[in-house]
């Protein structure tokens, strides 16, 4: 059934206050007897929070309301609502949410995924205060549920995930293998030169490259490599 806001009532949703404010009136308008069962509505939005439509999904007894996800979505996509905040009452007034209350929350937003529809929030209300899914951290942590997530979703998830992890661990063992031969080309180099300058130290007292080879305990070519080295560079 489709709610018709007040004249009072904002056209736009901007914080959750907005979404109680406009939601216990419309639940003071019913009379005694309705207002003591649960309800479950629907606020429908365009990107910039401005409201399309409130549809009353289902009107249930004092203790339960029956919800069906195709339900809820339904207007939603003929609407061409991009996002959708859920709002029930509970009529004893505690506000604390139930498990059932969890579970359809989940399974709204795994829905909503389908369809490109995001699910912001979920609001327990009664006549005078509300919670909130969001301000709780709720949605966060339902958010990451994989309870009805399909099958096919968790494993391809999974392996997003692993390919991540070993993309991850490739980086980082090509990174220690370049460390490590950059240390081995900085050592050999610091060794090289320092034999450069002791060979030129021993030529200017003129060690022959035979006796230079002994003290360096390296070959004589080896000694005139490095000696050829130096002379082109």
């Amino acid at each position: 059934m489709d709610i018709k806001l007040g004249k009072n009532d904002k056209k736009y949703i901007e914080g959750t206050d907005d979404v109680f404010n406009i939601m216990q009136r419309i639940l003071l308008r019913e009379n005694k007897i309705d207002r003591d069962k649960e309800h479950f509505w629907i606020i429908g939005m365009n990107e910039a929070g401005f409201i399309l439509y409130i549809e009353l999904i289902a009107l249930g007894t004092v203790r339960s309301v029956p919800i069906e996800p195709m339900n809820i979505f339904r207007v939603a996509v003929m609407k061409n609502a991009t996002r959708v905040i859920a709002v029930h009452n509970h009529p004893s007034g505690a506000l604390m949410p139930s498990d059932a209350d969890k579970q359809i929350t989940d399974r709204l937003i795994q829905v909503g995924r389908i369809l490109n529809i995001t699910l912001i929030d979920h609001l327990i209300i009664s006549t005078e205060n509300y919670l909130s899914f969001r301000q709780i951290e709720l949605m966060d942590e339902l958010e990451k549920s994989l309870d009805y997530v399909p099958t096919y979703q968790v494993i391809e998830q999974i392996r997003k995930e692993e390919k991540k992890i070993a993309k991850e661990k490739l980086a980082v063992e090509k990174d220690k293998t370049k460390t490590a031969q950059q240390k081995a080309t900085e050592i050999k180099e610091k060794a090289d030169f320092e034999k450069k300058i002791l060979i030129n130290a021993l030529l200017e007292k003129d060690v022959s490259i035979e006796n230079i080879a002994k003290i360096l305990e390296i070959t004589p070519k080896a000694v005139e490599k490095i000696i050829a080295n130096k002379a082109t560079k």
